[in-house]
């Protein structure tokens, strides 16, 4: 599918990996409208093609409006590229006591639900475009974690929802195939994003020396490649992806 002429809906476009898919797709002509909570669009770089929308991906009525706001750019909607998400972390067990439970469903409702809702309502968008080649519409990219798969402890609600993610990928391609959508999953190992600001160098060294090959982070960059790939690939629909330079994940 050609990206130019296209209109893209992108989650979590203000920051890290949106920020870097949002930047990827209009460098190729599509016309982007990236969704974001207000304090990150406020922190975001102006960028030419692109448009941030307010959006909490949790709530319909915010998610329907960044929706309405794609769907009156001059060009169709076609791309959804789903980047939203939180990496909260707590033990089922530990000092503190027993896993919170309002925590655990946040990660859920953020990374999972979501993903879900904005899947959903951009896809009846989506669906009612012209049909282009072999009858296709559109494509949806969902992101989920090598975490979905190998869980480290203190990750049980990031596992979770990223799971679920995961596993939403065939049957949502199932579901959309009538109406010409493809949907594809990114499984990102430890990638350079906002979400690791926090970490001491050297914890970032052995991280970095526990992925096989290249021994470092990956950047957003090669995720939002990965993502242009996706979209411009016709054939490719209903797998996960993974992006880790072939780590699989320790127990810590």
């Amino acid at each position: 599918m050609q990206i130019a002429n296209t209109t893209a809906l992108v989650t979590g476009g203000a920051s890290g990996l949106g920020a870097a898919t949002a930047a990827a797709l209009a460098a190729r002509g599509a016309r982007v409208f990236a969704a974001d909570l207000a304090p990150s669009i406020a922190k975001a770089d102006t960028r030419e093609g692109i448009t941030y929308v307010e959006a909490d991906v949790t709530d319909a009525e915010q998610v329907r409006g960044a929706v309405e706001a794609a769907t009156a750019s001059e060009a169709p909607l076609r791309i959804v590229v789903n980047c939203a998400g939180v990496g909260h972390s707590s033990r089922i067990l530990s000092k503190k006591g027993p896993h919170d439970l309002d925590l655990f469903r946040r990660v859920v409702e953020i990374n999972l639900i979501g993903t879900f809702n904005v899947m959903t309502l951009a896809a009846q968008a989506v669906a009612d475009t012209e049909p282009l080649d072999d009858g296709q519409r559109g494509v949806v990219v969902n992101t989920a974690s090598v975490a979905a798969f190998e869980g480290q402890i203190g990750q049980i609600a990031y596992s979770a929802s990223k799971s679920g993610v995961a596993g939403m990928t065939v049957p949502a391609a199932r579901d959309l195939a009538s109406h010409g959508i493809r949907v594809m999953t990114i499984a990102p190992g430890i990638i350079d994003t906002p979400m690791m600001a926090g970490v001491t160098d050297e914890f970032r060294e052995g991280l970095a020396a526990s992925v096989p090959f290249p021994k470092r982070f990956g950047r957003p960059d090669e995720y939002a490649q990965l993502a242009v790939d996706i979209v411009e690939h016709d054939y490719l629909n209903g797998e996960v992806i993974r992006l880790d330079g072939a780590l699989r994940m320790s127990p810590r």
